[in-house]
């Protein structure tokens, strides 16, 4: 008995030795340890829902009715507040029965200070849904309205970007929002970006949370009908260099640190194959249609076209995101003097967001030419260049001069010093610069204090 009893104690041995040790037939299951990442791997796609159509602005009391909504918050600025597209927005809603309240008071280029005044609005009016009209200052503080209000016990700079801010996480549920964009250039209704003048730092900082986009962009072309020749120009401005920054933003998995939880990956994630399809298509539309736009307000397939250009950059630049372009804009609209726009009705000098934008662009893609050259030149082929002799290492120089040519055509103000700034002013709009990591960390070449000094000086004079 013995001995048979040790025979199949050692049967059962040997087969313990020869079972399957894989984790669905072992009773254990052992991680193989994990490779620690410097940079990302993955990228994600987040855009709102858009629908285009002329006169599409008279559905959106329908879409409100059709959520169940009962106390709606309406925002737009005091210009926009007696213009045709609030007004097809209010009959819309008085037409389906929706109560709304209007607020009026966006400011164009917006503060911290007024991005509060409409967070307190909306706190007091406990709003179940929000409706935004205007250009990117309204859809902007729109969004800003809406989470805050919706999380009323965050303190301001809880959800503004690092280093301003804390950066935080947007974990809390937010209200219906509609955007209906009446300008062509900030792509506001596809975003998770909210952006502001802080006031302390005369910088610009912002938003940024996939959390925050819209629910609904509403592009109704006929809106566009109506903007003044240097609006449509500085909006289209906007277009083009989301277009450009975003396409020869650093790659998505060559952007650090990796994220430990995908709620922490960034809105601005790098260039990536989806984006690149946007950006590239929103280019051709600019190069076919924003001359004809500024110059002919009864070009109804230019300005339609750019209409829809915005939101088609929109979508490649909210999920890739911009770089030097953007970065080094915000101290340039934030340090404004003296200046004005022309066909802006405002009461603050005003430097433009598109045009604060695009004074940089050509000193800034001949700085990064170098490092995506085959990008730089396949962008300057789409905006016209003869690329039958360029060489490579003259792709930066190549899109700089062919960007001078077409910013010339639309009779850009002469570079920074057109619009204020002398050489004195350089050390503080790079100080300005350097809170922007959000975007500046995208460029795809390393850059120094003393190379952003040199493209601001290089930007002084365009032609």
């Amino acid at each position: 008995m013995a001995a048979g009893r040790d025979g199949v104690i050692h049967l059962l041995r040997q087969l313990q030795r020869a079972s399957c040790r894989c984790p669905a037939h072992s009773h254990t299951y052992s991680q193989a340890p994990a490779t620690a990442r410097t940079t990302d791997y993955a990228f994600e796609m987040a855009v709102s829902s858009i629908r285009y159509g002329e006169n599409v602005t008279q559905e959106i009391g329908m879409d409100l009715q059709n959520w169940g909504t009962r106390n709606v918050c309406v925002m737009t600025d005091r210009n926009l507040s007696e213009l045709s597209p609030v007004k097809a927005v209010l009959n819309s809603l008085v037409k389906n029965g929706i109560n709304f309240k209007l607020y009026d008071s966006v400011r164009v280029e917006p503060t911290d200070k007024s991005f509060m005044d409409a967070i307190e609005f909306a706190k007091k009016g406990q709003f179940d849904a929000f409706v935004a009209v205007g250009g990117g200052s309204v859809i902007d503080t729109c969004k800003a309205a809406n989470l805050y209000s919706s999380s009323p016990d965050s303190d301001f700079l809880d959800y503004v970007n690092p280093p301003i801010g804390k950066g935080k996480a947007v974990t809390v549920p937010l209200k219906p929002l509609i955007a209906v964009p009446t300008t062509s250039g900030t792509g506001s209704e596809t975003t998770g970006i909210a952006i502001f003048d802080y006031e302390e730092l005369k910088a610009k900082t912002g938003i940024a949370s996939r959390a925050i986009k819209p629910t609904l962009g509403l592009i109704d072309p006929a809106h566009t009908l109506s903007m003044p020749e240097r609006v449509v120009a500085n909006s289209g401005f906007d277009v083009l260099c989301h277009s450009l920054e975003s396409y020869t933003a650093l790659p998505y998995n060559m952007r650090s640190p990796c994220p430990t939880n995908p709620i922490n990956r960034p809105a601005y994630q790098g260039s990536n194959p989806i984006s690149d399809v946007w950006a590239k298509h929103a280019l051709r539309i600019v190069a076919k249609f924003l001359k004809r736009a500024v110059r002919n307000p009864d070009d109804r397939e230019a300005r339609f076209a750019m209409h829809l250009a915005s939101s088609f950059a929109g979508v490649g630049f909210g999920n890739a995101g911009v770089h030097l372009c953007h970065g080094m804009s915000y101290p340039i609209a934030g340090h404004v003097k003296t200046y004005r726009a022309k066909d802006y009705k405002v009461d603050h000098p005003l430097v433009p967001h598109g045009l604060s934008v695009v004074l940089t662009s050509p000193a800034v893609f001949s700085f990064t030419g170098l490092m995506c050259p085959e990008r730089h030149l396949e962008a300057a082929e789409i905006l016209g260049a003869d690329l039958r002799t360029a060489k490579i290492k003259d792709a930066g120089l190549i899109l700089a001069d062919t960007l001078r040519k077409f910013l010339y055509d639309l009779n850009v103000d002469d570079g920074l010093a057109a619009v204020g700034y002398t050489a004195e002013d350089i050390p503080a709009l790079v100080k300005g610069t350097l809170p922007q990591e959000r975007v500046t960390k995208l460029s795809p070449r390393a850059h120094s204090e003393e190379e952003l000094a040199a493209l601001f000086q290089a930007s002084m004079k365009l032609y």
